[in-house]
């Protein structure tokens, strides 16, 4: 049997893999973190919820991510600490960050991270790592879903320029 036959969890990573692996975790930490503060910006409920469920779905994946980065003796990607809790009111007008905004970080945030799950499986060669990111991706693009609803229903959503597509008689 060669070295890549068998239960892959008992296959090595290779290098992308690794830097895949550790790179998602350092976005997660950082995401993790950004999004517990934006949270003391946000002042729509739905925003709110959203993004605790962005923080949820994150801190999950963390732990996954983490037993795997340990399981092969590999460093875990520094974490920003938890931000206080502060009241939106205490925060001045000019230095809130607005609902919208923190809407399309998020929205592009998902997106990117929709890319990413996608390179991982792509480039994996360890059946275990392409489902886990398949698995990561699946719930990235609920995820989206979501805050594309949110902002289309919010009227915070900006669209490119709209294609109308205009028969032409002759």
């Amino acid at each position: 049997m060669g070295i890549l036959s068998g239960n892959p969890k008992e296959e090595p990573l290779h290098y992308g893999e690794v830097f895949d692996i550790w790179a998602s975790h350092l976005a997660g930490n950082n995401m993790i973190a950004g999004y517990k503060t934006m949270i003391n910006h946000a002042g729509d409920e739905d925003l709110k919820k959203i993004l605790i469920e962005a923080i949820e779905i994150g801190e999950q994946q963390k732990k996954q991510i983490e037993e795997i980065l340990k399981e092969n003796g590999i460093g875990l990607a520094p974490a920003l600490p938890d931000p206080p809790e502060a009241c939106l009111e205490d925060i001045p007008i000019g230095a809130r960050i607005p609902d919208p905004a923190i809407a399309a970080t998020l929205a592009v945030d998902t997106a990117a991270g929709l890319v990413a799950c996608s390179q991982v499986m792509g480039m994996s060669i360890r059946e275990d790592i392409g489902i886990l990111y398949g698995q990561f991706h699946m719930q990235k693009a609920t995820l989206a879903a979501k805050i594309l609803r949110l902002n289309k229903e919010k009227g915070w959503l900006i669209p490119p320029p709209l294609h109308f597509n205009k028969h032409h008689e002759c």
